[in-house]
């Protein structure tokens, strides 16, 4: 069930009474520095993986195969003894 633009009214109400109109403001602005910082950020790594990167060394790396790992065996039972 959706909410009624009455229940709406209300709930703006409550956070204007709450928090003031000024907090609501500051925290507003704070979202909108954040989201122009991430976009900033994106738009420096996009520029970052158009540039060509700079001859790096290829490095390799040796594979020895490692040892087999040892066969569990089954546990000794002791022989019953016969009369």
């Amino acid at each position: 069930m959706a909410p009624s633009w009455f229940q709406i009214l209300i709930v703006i109400v409550l956070l204007v009474l709450l928090f003031g109109r000024g907090k609501i403001s500051d925290l507003m602005g704070d979202v909108a520095k954040g989201i122009k910082s991430f976009k900033k950020g994106m738009a420096d790594e996009g520029e970052e993986a158009r540039e060509p990167a700079a001859e790096a060394p290829q490095r390799t790396i040796e594979h020895t195969p490692a040892e087999p790992a040892p066969q569990p065996t089954a546990p000794k039972r002791p022989r019953k003894k016969t009369s």
